[in-house]
């Protein structure tokens, strides 16, 4: 069993390393999870000397006011035999025998984390020690509760030593020993105040009285040790400690063990009771408790444990690898990026995302409903018709058919068809806004080449008229009347009529082509090459950078930054304890 509160004491110690101190709501915290005691009692309530004497030394900072103003994790591990030591989490490699110095250590680096302005702070002081005379067990010593701020503290002091107790021991997981003495009343008790709050039906509060011989004479505690008085579910335990004569004395605290052996076994009041009276027996129970805690929620801590782990590794594959410190690092780093947006790209180019269905949008439906609104009606309207064809015999009538006035009619039509034709290639850039605007310049380019190449499609219908369409008209003319009618005739409404009709015909005959054409430029000209040559795009631009400039393509948002480091050492500990509990569960 005692491996399970030496497994917690590492745990614990691998939280403060690692920045988890249970407060940051953005991350999980395992120290939430850890089961811990902590001793929580009013300024001279004797919640030092109880501590002082589970563990058999004078080491903790006295005073008036505030003493206690960081959270002390105190460690004890009880060792067969040797000089007794302690050691400080912050000073991992150095061994105190002296413990009047580990008391000097324990104010110094509450002053480094406060300064001397008598503030608290809530990250811990951790402290092991070694010795024969301690049980295995850990205890977390909080802040006295005050109801009156000193000289040099803020007003919120009273709230702020409150709120951090409060935050300690409205876990599930804590243990509450709860500090009061018994020369007042309990009614007007700090801890028992505070627990009954978290711990309405003291389920997991030890009540410890303290200052029982210096009760007034003919009053005794007897009700409340026999839990009359105030009822929790563990026994209360009394203990008497030094007086601050003996403090003075520097009475030795082995002695001072026994007098109070001796005080419970020889005061009638008492002599029921002095089986489960006194610090020794406090620190036995305390002991027991936590390890049958911590075997209880094994179980629950490696299930916690596995599914974090996999939440961390998760968010942190989402967030992707920090930025590299050397050049080489970075540019490897944005050839990686730039290979991934290529592949993605061309995905929803190809329709394995979305994004390829709206080209074909464009073509099947946006480029054929365009040519359809296209007004040829009106442009070949009898008037129209006339003007053109009038304008185009010039002062020397047309023999046979109206060649020059067929090819004005036609490519004054044909031009039009640009305008569609001009749209189809501009609508195929919104998807540059779904991929990203890395590429815009490339494509802009691209589109340009694609625009060009689509015009030129148009162009050449109207720069050279298909004779075949047309040699069949002499014949149809001929079936519909004889083309030596005057001039006048020649002119008429139904002459003109079917010289309208036979250029709608063309043109429709040039779109239908048309339709099909300018999709295969568009592919052609700007998808095909944007898949093609996208990457050889990006990197011709990075190898224009110089090194300076590669770190600035990889700038990232800070908080981004801090929230992988945070995550990344929070995965750190989550592992550290999966091997540390994996490694305990197979020993048993």
């Amino acid at each position: 069993m005692e491996s399970l509160i030496s497994l917690v004491n590492r745990l614990q110690r691998a939280c403060t390393a690692l920045g988890d101190n249970g407060e940051d709501s953005a991350l999980p915290t395992l120290w939430d999870a850890l089961p811990s005691i902590a001793v929580v009692g009013g300024q001279s309530s004797g919640k030092s000397s109880v501590l002082e004497s589970i563990v058999g030394k004078d080491f903790l900072p006295r005073g008036s006011g505030i003493v206690t103003r960081r959270p002390l994790v105190l460690q004890l591990h009880r060792i067969d035999e040797g000089r007794e030591y302690a050691e400080f989490g912050h000073l991992p490699r150095k061994r105190f025998t002296d413990f009047a110095a580990v008391r000097k250590e324990i104010s110094d680096e509450t002053d480094r984390e406060t300064g001397r302005s008598k503030q608290i702070s809530s990250v811990p002081i951790y402290l092991s020690i070694y010795s024969p005379n301690v049980v295995n067990l850990t205890l977390i010593d909080l802040p006295g509760l005050t109801k009156v701020a000193i000289d040099g503290q803020p007003e919120s002091v009273v709230h702020d030593i409150e709120n951090m107790v409060r935050t300690y021991i409205e876990k599930p997981n804590c243990i509450i020993l709860a500090i009061s003495p018994a020369n007042q009343d309990l009614a007007t008790s700090d801890a028992i105040k505070i627990s009954r709050e978290v711990d309405p039906k003291g389920e997991r509060t030890f009540g410890v009285l303290t200052k029982i011989d210096l009760m007034d004479k003919g009053t005794d505690a007897v009700d409340i040790l026999e839990g009359k008085a105030y009822r929790l579910q563990f026994p209360w335990i009394g203990v008497v400690n030094r007086s601050q004569a003996d403090i003075n004395k520097n009475v030795d605290m082995i002695a001072a063990r026994r007098r109070e052996r001796e005080y419970f076994a020889q005061t009638p009041e008492y002599k029921h009771l002095a089986h489960r009276m006194g610090s020794e027996h406090l620190g036995k129970v305390l002991s027991k408790h936590l390890e049958s805690v911590i075997k209880s929620r094994i179980p629950g801590l490696q299930s916690l444990i596995n599914k974090t782990i996999i939440e961390l590794e998760s968010e942190l594959s989402r967030l992707g690898r920090p930025v590299a410190t050397d050049a080489g690092g970075k540019l490897y780093m944005i050839m990686e990026i730039v290979r991934i947006f290529d592949g993605i790209f061309k995905e929803h180019l190809d329709g394995v995302r979305s994004g390829g269905d709206k080209i074909y949008n464009v073509f099947d439906n946006q480029l054929p409903a365009a040519l359809k609104r296209l007004q040829f009606d009106k442009h070949l309207a009898m008037e129209n018709v006339r003007k053109l064809v009038t304008e185009a015999d010039g002062y020397q009538p047309h023999l046979i058919a109206p060649e020059q006035g067929y090819r004005r009619l036609i490519e004054t039509a044909l031009v039009t068809i640009k305008g569609p034709a001009e749209a189809s290639v501009d609508a195929y850039p919104s998807l540059r806004v779904e991929v990203g605007h890395a590429a815009v310049e490339s494509l802009e380019r691209m589109r340009d080449e694609s625009k060009k190449a689509t015009l030129q499609l148009v162009e050449m219908e109207c720069s050279y008229l298909t004779v075949d369409f047309f040699r069949k008209l002499p014949q149809d003319m001929d079936k519909g009347g004889n083309p030596t009618h005057s001039l006048f005739d020649r002119y008429n409404d139904s002459y003109l009529r079917r010289i309208g009709s036979t250029v709608l015909s063309y043109v429709n005959m040039v779109c239908g082509g048309l339709k099909n054409s300018i999709p295969k430029s568009i592919v052609y000209c700007q998808v095909r090459e944007a898949k093609r040559s996208l990457l050889d795009h990006f990197f011709a631009e990075l190898g224009k950078r110089e090194a300076n400039q590669l770190g600035k393509l990889l700038d990232e948002d800070p908080a981004i930054m801090q929230r992988r480091v945070s995550l990344a050492k929070r995965l750190e500990l989550y592992r550290a304890a999966q091997a540390e509990i994996d490694s305990v569960a197979w020993s048993k």
